[in-house]
């Protein structure tokens, strides 16, 4: 039985909120899973992480392996920085029109 430690997904369409859990691998996604170690809310400001390291620690110890997003996570809170919040990228209208703004006031 290969065990992961991986997000599963909650919340409704556009709100994702993840719960970081121990399940087998071979279980769906958002399906039944063994133990629930943590959560993280990317939608607040700043990202909520919100995991226990000590049971973490201890799956990973009887050979749980964890998913590149919770490995991330893991880092994030060991670290005890924030997570890093993506730069908004302006659409091409909102570009152009704040192109032209900058123009005019030239």
């Amino acid at each position: 039985m290969a065990v992961k430690i991986r997000l599963a997904r909650h919340g409704a369409k556009k709100h994702p909120y993840y719960r970081v859990v121990v399940a087998d691998g071979r279980m769906p996604r958002d399906g039944r899973y063994i133990e629930l170690v943590g959560r993280y809310n990317p939608l607040t400001t700043p990202k909520t992480i919100d995991l226990d390291l000590e049971k973490v620690d201890e799956w990973i110890a009887k050979g749980a392996q964890p998913s590149g997003a919770v490995s991330h996570l893991i880092d994030i809170v060991r670290s005890g920085t924030p997570a890093p919040e993506k730069k908004q990228k302006l659409s091409k209208k909102a570009a152009a029109k704040a192109a032209k703004a900058a123009e005019d006031a030239e």
